[in-house]
């Protein structure tokens, strides 16, 4: 059984050429290093030959972000902060963080922020479980 617990994600944006240049600059310091695009998709996948995951986005012209989230693993604290200045730079909205959120799980640490469209991504690095109420 493979590690993978997901495929693809299928990102709707409203303007492609924005999105491309935005999720150029912070998809490798993530990990999705590898630059698929093509005129119609945006394609975002890491290094591997067969089968990888992907991030994708598409241009939506009537699109409108609602409250779901993406969130990214990162494997350190250190990871997080570097990713945290890749946001930063690429000119992400309303970031928050990085910080520590230990209302989420002990060891909880994660920047926040929405894209050029007003998609939410979370980048995070967890030392536990997750809590549930």
């Amino acid at each position: 059984m493979s590690a993978r617990l997901f495929d693809h994600i299928d990102l709707r944006v409203k303007n492609r050429e924005t999105a491309q240049r935005f999720y150029a600059q912070i998809l490798p310091a993530i990990g999705f290093r590898v630059d698929k695009s093509g005129r119609r998709w945006g394609t975002f996948e890491p290094e591997g030959s067969v089968g990888v995951e992907f991030f994708g986005f598409t241009e939506e012209a009537d699109h409108r972000p609602n409250g779901n989230r993406i969130a990214f693993w990162a494997p350190s604290r250190e990871a997080v902060d570097k990713i945290g200045e890749a946001v930063r730079k690429a000119g992400a909205k309303n970031i928050e963080g990085p910080e520590l959120c230990v209302d989420y799980s002990p060891g909880y640490y994660g920047v926040f922020f929405e894209g050029p469209d007003g998609n939410k991504l979370e980048v995070c690095f967890r030392e536990s479980a997750t809590i549930a109420e």
